[in-house]
């Protein structure tokens, strides 16, 4: 059975289909996909722009409650959907369960966010004058979402336009179709209007171009690599269309002599190695001070040697698969460049074989690097961390910020003044202490600097900042 694409309220075939493959084992193919085409995608954005009239004036509480409905049927089917995402993407199912969990928290807040829309009202320097400030939807938003959260990065853009008054046009990565599928089939159920929400699967090279150069599409917000992510911002400024990315990290984690060595070890372990590493906030640069850096490491080995690395759907797994062959190729490339930098391989590294064929990989864990090689500066994407080690605190901070990146940042240690100054200090959107550099709440704002973001803030109220533009009112009452 092929599964179709939602256009303008219908369920429609594309021009040819894609089998989703399972990575934990790649016997089992999920589903065959509907991909598609140009015209497609030109007949969702023509759709989306009819709808938006109404849809952006109508009554802000069938929004409010479509929206409700959407939150309510993904917590409901939690474990199903979560299962889903496991078996597609990868990732354990307890994370999977968890990133499901994570979408319908992200719907319910933006259930009550439609109701909060506020503005202002200030005197104008004319005497006499009101002048009030408001915010309104943009109109047709195009939406391009990544594979590593296939439920919960999707439902963090949709969420928020459709809270704003906007209408989407989504296209979610190809390598992982059914979670967005099954997200698209949950809200269009709970009633949205015909044209305001459309699902468009398929080729970058189609759907995402179509999207990125269309004139009727006014905003495109999107989530990958950095090239993609500047090839998009190229097209959108050609067009002067707005723009919102969200692309790489290399974040360090950065280990004091002062540390609690469980609470570092842990934070290490979770940030670099959990959902396969294959998280933008991975803790890829472990920045470690010289005094604890032995005991650290020794731990830290034991922690990734005793992991159990297995079928996503497996019992006790706690590290999935990566992704594909194509992903997977690239870990050991870096692998194989991290050895030919000098970069000692203190463990893993390693294929696997399992019960079921999949793309298994020990998580890898490199000593004895300088913050200048590649495999500290480019991001990997997958389960592969390296140890800096470090003289103080001051050249702690100084490596963590020596990157082209600047999405997240963490410190492990018990004092105040290091902490205080790291979180004022680092050159990143999100600054952690004592916690993984991975793992942010949904209601407040998400993104990063330099390299790792451009645009406004995705998540929380902040997410209006994108969604909306605003228009300042004047009047001279009668």
């Amino acid at each position: 059975m092929v599964q179709k694409n939602l256009i303008a309220g219908a369920w429609v075939e594309g021009p040819d289909a894609v089998k989703n493959i399972n990575p934990s084992d790649t016997d089992d193919v999920i589903d065959s996909y509907a991909r598609a085409d140009q015209a497609q995608v030109n007949e969702a954005v023509a759709a989306a722009k009819a709808a938006f009239p109404a849809w952006s004036t109508g009554p802000i509480q069938a929004r409010a409650t479509m929206l409700a409905a959407v939150a309510a049927e993904i917590m409901a089917r939690k474990e199903e959907l979560g299962e889903l995402l496991a078996r597609e993407e990868g990732k354990t199912r307890p994370e999977g369960i968890g990133e499901v969990m994570r979408a319908g928290q992200i719907f319910e807040f933006f259930a009550g966010e439609v109701v909060r829309q506020s503005g202002e009202k200030i005197a104008s320097v004319r005497p006499g004058i009101d002048v009030e400030m408001t915010r309104e939807p943009m109109g047709v938003v195009g939406l391009i979402t990544p594979w590593n959260f296939p439920i919960a990065i999707p439902a963090w853009k949709i969420a928020p336009a459709l809270a704003y008054g906007n209408c989407v046009v989504i296209k979610p990565a190809e390598l992982v179709p059914a979670s967005t599928h099954a997200l698209a089939e949950i809200i269009h159920r709970a009633g949205v209007p015909e044209g305001v929400f459309s699902l468009v699967m398929g080729k970058g090279s189609v759907v995402g171009e179509t999207l990125v150069n269309h004139p009727d599409v006014a905003a495109i917000s999107f989530t990958g690599s950095v090239d993609t992510g500047k090839r998009i911002a190229a097209g959108c400024a050609a067009r002067l269309a707005k723009v919102q990315l969200e692309m790489g990290g290399k974040n360090p984690l950065v280990v004091l002599d002062d540390a609690d060595l469980d609470t570092a070890v842990d934070c290490a372990l979770n940030g670099a190695f959990f959902s396969t590493g294959q998280r933008c906030t991975a803790s890829s640069r472990l920045v470690v001070q010289k005094g604890i850096h032995d005991s650290f490491v020794d731990a830290l080995t034991q922690k990734m040697q005793a992991l159990k690395v297995d079928n996503a759907l497996a019992e006790g797994s706690q590290m999935g698969p990566v992704i594909d062959q194509s992903q997977l190729d690239q870990d050991l490339n870096y692998i194989e460049i991290g050895r030919g930098e000098g970069a000692r391989l203190a463990w893993g590294g390693e294929l696997l074989n399992r019960a079921t064929p999949g793309f298994y990989l020990q998580p890898a864990l490199f000593t004895e690097t300088d913050n200048k090689m590649r495999i500290n500066q480019e991001e990997i994407f997958g389960p592969v961390a390296s140890v800096i080690a470090v003289d103080d605190y001051d050249q702690a901070l100084d490596v963590a910020n020596d990157t082209p990146f600047g999405l997240s940042s963490g410190i492990c240690t018990g004092s105040l003044k290091y902490a205080s100054h790291f979180k004022r200090n680092a050159q990143a959107g999100m600054v952690m202490v004592n916690l993984p550099t991975a793992g942010v709440d949904y209601h407040v704002p998400f993104g990063g600097r330099k390299g790792s973001s451009y645009g406004s803030r995705e998540q929380g109220r902040y997410a209006a900042e994108f969604y909306t533009t605003v228009k300042t009112g004047y009047t001279l009452p009668l």
